[in-house]
């Protein structure tokens, strides 16, 4: 069983930068590919980045360029790096593990608790 706990969330003004991280547990994180979704209030939830267990990257169009996937599998840690932040870009930030770099959500079975980022504008 995986846990995944992400933090790094905050408020930050239109234009900032922010990095949140997600930290696992209980598995080989090194084989896990892992994925960043977001849902904002009333939406539904979106696909933002992931990234493979090779490193491979994948970007949602909207964030692409913007944000950048990483990961550090000495601390069993993902990271989104997001810059030019945008008021759309408010929502609460998941991390998920699976087999796989998915797009589609619904093929990780592990989930974080979510982090809130707020951008401001």
């Amino acid at each position: 069983q995986v846990q995944l706990v992400e933090s790094g969330g905050g408020l930050v003004q239109a234009g900032g930068s922010l990095r949140v991280s997600c930290a696992a547990s209980g598995g080989t994180f090194s084989s896990y590919g892992m994925g960043w979704f977001r849902q904002a209030p009333g939406k539904e939830r979106e696909f933002v980045a992931a990234i493979s267990w090779i490193s491979t990257t994948r970007y949602a169009d909207s964030v692409k360029g913007r944000f950048t996937i990483s990961r550090d599998n000495a601390k069993n840690t993902v990271y989104l790096q997001m810059n030019s932040l945008k008021p759309e870009d408010t929502a609460v930030y998941y991390c998920a593990a699976g087999r796989g770099d998915y797009v589609d959500w619904s093929r990780y079975p592990y989930w974080g608790q979510g982090t809130q980022v707020t951008v401001s504008s």
